[in-house]
């Protein structure tokens, strides 16, 4: 199996402007010269986590911001991820969309909506977990609180095989509350034995609460490969899967775990 190449951005975002955000990220992208398979956005990167889905949120088949992950990831020739405010009907959801560089796509719901912010009243919660196929490697993708309910990532499917090699993360996670998204990241990585990728923003929001980065990359026995603090920040990790499945090998762990099925839908997409 390939390595994989994953390129972080943690960036300051635009609050509510999506032709801003686009502009700077483009920006951004360019700077980008070393191949990639894979680049990684901020939760809601076009807008910021706003609340305001009615005033902000963009309809799937007219959206700038599809249109521009799809047209940068052909560019780049790889894959590009981040969450999006978006609207279908009468429902809004923030979305992580899976550009491939063809012009397909995958997508993921949000299925842990922040009641504490009041997502769940503004958003629809999703109900289907996402696998995604890259270079041979299964990624799974999550979005912000997702993180705080360790069910939802279990990597264990219901023959008590591994369902992914990376769980991944984009987040809009503020810096009062840095201390949980450090430390569960790492249990995640620890309880899965799977690389934990963490990109979250960094700066203010449009109702001044102060995001401090802290994105993370981890290994699958939970040590920290490359961790940022208070700035923004590109940075490429290539991941060594050699190294994962010695860890698996090693450290049979996984098949000790209880198994268990949630009541709800599996998507498995291949690339």
């Amino acid at each position: 199996m390939d390595n994989l190449k994953i390129t972080l951005i943690q960036t300051n975002l635009h609050w509510t402007d999506i032709d801003a955000n686009i502009a700077m990220l483009t920006q951004k992208i360019a700077g980008i010269t070393e191949p990639t398979d894979l680049i990684v956005l901020p939760e809601t990167f076009s807008t910021g986590f706003s609340m305001s889905a009615k005033q902000y949120a963009e309809e799937v088949s007219q959206s700038k911001a599809i249109a521009w992950m799809r047209a940068t990831a052909k560019q780049k020739n790889c894959v590009i991820t981040g969450s999006l405010m978006l609207r279908e009907a009468d429902r809004f959801f923030n979305r992580l969309i899976w550009m491939n560089p063809d012009g397909s796509f995958e997508q993921y719901n949000k299925r842990h909506l922040f009641s504490y912010a009041h997502e769940d009243e503004s958003f629809t919660q999703g109900e289907e977990k996402l696998v995604v196929e890259l270079k041979g490697w299964k990624i799974r993708p999550l979005i912000c609180y997702d993180l705080r309910f360790p069910v939802w990532s279990r990597n264990l499917d219901e023959a008590g095989s591994p369902e992914y090699d990376l769980l991944m993360y984009v987040a809009n996670w503020p810096e009062r509350r840095v201390y949980a998204w450090q430390h569960l990241l790492i249990a995640r990585a620890i309880e899965n034995q799977s690389y934990v990728v963490g990109l979250n923003r960094v700066g203010n929001d449009g109702h001044d609460n102060y995001y401090s980065g802290d994105s993370m990359v981890i290994d699958a026995t939970g040590q920290v490969l490359y961790h940022k603090m208070q700035e923004e920040d590109i940075f490429t990790i290539e991941l060594d899967y050699a190294a994962l499945l010695k860890v698996r090998e090693t450290f049979q762990f996984l098949k000790d775990g209880d198994v268990f099925a949630l009541n709800k839908k599996l998507k498995i997409a291949g690339h």
